[in-house]
């Protein structure tokens, strides 16, 4: 396949303008002047605070929306043996975006967070936030690489170009505005990249409905015409792994800094609900295009087009019917558009991972855990260092490793069976400690990872109630591949359990060290004697000199980090970011 000399000015043209509108972001924070009082640090990270309702909108609409979305959802609908039925990512982040404004927003804004770790930090202490910043930072990493190696496939069906090359430019685009202008240039080019993607895909569906190789899709919906109905059906034997993966896109959604840096972003915890009903409509509306294509994919009678004899489906690439469809089943100047406006919104959706990876390395890590003492100047450095490290490192891996895929759906599933159940205890539940955080951290990643991971070929040590063996033949190269597939709800259940684990050894090590059946030096972990040694010392020294000391007059309390003063802390009165605890 030859240069297609349009495909390439189609690109560079939506490349340039998501350039530009990042450079622009970044020079109209610059040039609006530092709020006063708020550290430059925090301005890149949450963006001064003060998104507004409409880039707010956008910005949290593509927290999900991006090109693996619009990619996943139309190769799901095309594939015969799942089809729309089975195409859960629409209505599973979308529900994801309603809980999550229902339950999470709020309590995060308004107590003035700047990433999604610091209540783990403040409750349980820099050791467990390091742990939990593991399985966070692998989802950002392995989700921007999962994007940026989607993006080298879709310009292979454009462009016969070094798709190494074009992957590294693509990233080297994405990380320079993000460093410059931090969340700001996330947020504008997240308008920019939903425009180009509701664009690009509603130009060219009328097109490609009305090619003369695709039959009627009501028609293919129900009837076998090429392949199985793309509407789908969910068999009785697999209704639990259904609810299994639809429970983990719903709750499993929710703790991603991701989401957390445009929740704590917002102009006020309201916003921050309202932004995230807003985004939820926004899903459903982005995915409607993406599952039309996938059903045109499933529609179409490949030999009658330019694509070949055989369908997608039998090359294995489905994961890439969706430019596949744009390129053989539209007008050469439809499909460039489209492609390339795609091409662009796919570069764009790793921005903001990259930029919640570093965040939470530049604050949780190397200025709560190692540096307190750490200026401004000095985090916004490491967040620019460490924006291109996790950025090089994403890349990296998109061109490098062939089982980025695999790799990204494990790291979500610790994300849903790890941080999930902490976030719910450290916001909800009063009385856990840290004990109980390694306990449930513990219990969910040996039973998560029990369960094996047929995409890293990783076997399971676990075998839960209903597994089958099963077979995926590949269908160029004829070999078959044996796996074991967990029909058992197994990754909520290992949700569960963390969180369960959580909530009674905190409670057990509580009993345990305040009972003194357990000697107040093994409390190592300084998780409940300094604790209940600090709860003795307030009422002792407030109520001992009451006739000298009036709360009133009290100065406010410089909040330090220690994990010592970390866990004295309850769940109700976990501080705000800002510095000073209030003599209420």
């Amino acid at each position: 396949m030859a240069i297609h000399a349009e495909g390439l000015v189609a690109i560079v043209i939506f490349y340039v303008m998501i350039l530009f509108v990042g450079i622009w972001a970044a020079w109209k924070n610059k040039n609006s002047g530092v709020v006063e009082g708020v550290d430059r640090s925090e301005i890149i990270m949450v963006g001064g605070r003060d998104i507004g309702l409409f880039v707010g909108g956008f910005t949290m609409t593509a927290t999900w929306v991006g090109g693996g979305y619009i990619n996943g959802t139309a190769e799901y609908v095309y594939l015969p043996d799942y089809g729309l039925a089975w195409a859960q990512a629409p209505f599973g982040y979308a529900l994801s975006l309603v809980v999550g404004g229902l339950f999470f927003a709020k309590p995060m804004r308004s107590r003035g967070y700047v990433t999604m770790l610091d209540p783990f930090q403040q409750l349980y202490g820099e050791r467990m936030g390091g742990l939990l910043f593991i399985p966070a930072l692998m989802g950002e990493i392995f989700w921007s690489a999962a994007i940026l190696s989607a993006l080298g496939a879709t310009l292979s069906v454009i462009v016969d170009i070094d798709i190494n090359m074009s992957v590294v430019i693509s990233a080297l685009i994405a990380i320079f505005y993000t460093l410059v202008g931090g969340l700001y240039s996330v947020a504008y080019t997240d308008v920019v990249q939903l425009f180009c993607i509701f664009l690009g895909l509603w130009v060219s569906v009328p097109f490609a409905l009305s090619n003369p190789a695709v039959t009627d899709i009501s028609f293919t919906a129900k009837e076998e015409v090429y392949q199985s109905p793309w509407l789908g059906k969910i068999e009785p034997e697999d209704k639990w792994l259904w609810a299994d993966n639809f429970f983990l896109l719903i709750l499993g959604g929710i703790p991603w800094q991701v989401y957390f840096q445009r929740v704590l972003s917002a102009s006020s915890a309201t916003y921050a609900q309202v932004l995230s009903f807003l985004a939820a409509f926004g899903c459903l509306v982005m995915a409607v295009p993406s599952v039309l294509i996938g059903a045109i994919g499933a529609s179409t009678d490949w030999n009658q087009t330019s694509y070949g004899s055989l369908a997608p489906k039998d090359k294995d690439q489905s994961d890439m019917i969706l430019p596949i469809v744009l390129q053989h089943l539209c007008p050469p100047y439809i499909s460039f558009f489209g492609l390339g406006a795609v091409s662009a919104a796919v570069m764009s959706s790793a921005d903001s991972s990259i930029l919640s990876a570093s965040s939470m390395f530049a604050r949780n890590i190397y200025q709560l855990a190692f540096r307190q003492s750490a200026s401004d100047r000095e985090i916004v450095w490491v967040m620019r260092i460490t924006i291109f490290v996790f950025g090089a490192l994403a890349t990296a891996m998109a061109l490098l490793t062939g089982s980025v895929y695999g790799l990204w759906y494990l790291s979500s599933d610790l994300v849903y069976v790890i941080i999930f159940p902490q976030l719910l205890s450290v916001l909800f539940v009063k009385g856990t400690n840290t004990y109980g955080s390694v306990a449930g951290y513990i219990f969910g990643l040996l039973l998560r990872i029990g369960g094996g991971e047929p995409y890293l070929k990783l076997p399971p040590f676990i075998f839960f109630p209903g597994w089958v063996m099963q077979k995926r033949i590949h269908h160029l190269t004829g070999d078959v591949e044996h796996f074991v597939q967990q029909r058992f709800p197994f990754k909520s259940v290992s949700m569960l359990a963390s969180f369960l684990a959580n909530v009674a050894f905190s409670y057990l090590t509580k009993y345990l060290f305040e009972s003194g059946m357990l000697s107040h030096k093994y409390d190592f972990l300084d998780a409940v004697v300094s604790k209940h040694s600090k709860e003795i010392m307030d009422k002792t020294t407030l109520v001992g000199n009451h006739d000298n000391i009036i709360l009133s007059e009290m100065a406010p309390v410089n909040q330090a980090l220690g994990a010592s003063l970390a866990g004295t802390f309850n769940n109700a009165e976990i501080l705000s970011d800002d510095g000073a605890l209030s003599p209420d």
